[in-house]
């Protein structure tokens, strides 16, 4: 799955000369905790409600509650954002962004195309991908199963589901280097006792079962 089928384009943004109480007022409008700063349509920066969390005077200042008011509301987000941030193609896979933003424990990566913002990927986008691709919220069910880490094995469980007429809506296969997978499929009939019972004759152990009767 390519990042610009999941992305949230035209994201809210913020300039480097908003103040802080703009970027924060922009973000609880919209219910985000990140904002790209962009300049002339470039990204330079990342904004988050950390960020603005720690540009707040600390509870132990001699400052008056209206001094610090004031100081804040003059705040630039320039002088507070997150610099040269990690940014990210369009036509670059989700999973790219997943493991970048694992790896570099960041909540948000902004997409950028010869140069420009063209959307924003989030760990909800993320999270919200991987339920999609599992079928987690789809009418029918998802059957886990242990099947030997052999040639063909895929083969033999599809055929089984087609020939009980079972149209296979989403598969995800983990290998456990233990000499088998876990399948993970989902199919679009929500009774399925005699398919197990075919995929344990057939040395296919059933692991789970999760019946959904409603579309999400």
């Amino acid at each position: 799955m390519l990042i610009k089928q999941r992305m949230t384009a035209n994201p809210f943004t913020v300039t480097p000369e908003h103040t802080i109480p703009q970027a924060q007022e922009t973000m609880d409008k919209h219910g985000v905790r990140h904002l790209p700063v962009v300049e002339d349509g470039r990204v330079v920066g990342v904004i988050s409600a950390n960020d603005i969390a720690a540009a707040m005077p600390s509870k132990a200042t001699t400052l008056s509650a209206g001094e610090a008011t004031y100081l804040v509301s003059k705040l630039k987000v320039g002088k507070v954002m997150s610099r040269n941030p990690i940014t990210i193609s369009p036509d670059a896979l989700l999973e790219e962004a997943a493991v970048v933003m694992r790896d570099k424990k960041i909540e948000m990566l902004p997409v950028v195309q010869d140069g420009k913002l063209t959307g924003v990927i989030t760990e909800s986008t993320i999270l919200d991908s991987f339920i999609d691709l599992l079928g987690f919220k789809e009418h029918g069910t998802r059957l886990t199963v242990e099947a030997p880490d052999e040639l063909g094995v895929l083969a033999r469980l599809t055929g089984i589901m087609a020939a009980h007429n079972a149209n296979i809506q989403h598969v995800a296969v983990h290998r456990s280097g233990l000499g088998h997978s876990i399948v993970v499929i989902g199919v679009n009939t929500l009774n399925t006792e005699e398919i197990e019972a075919e995929l344990e004759g057939d040395g296919l152990r059933v692991l789970g079962k999760l019946v959904n009767r409603h579309d999400s």
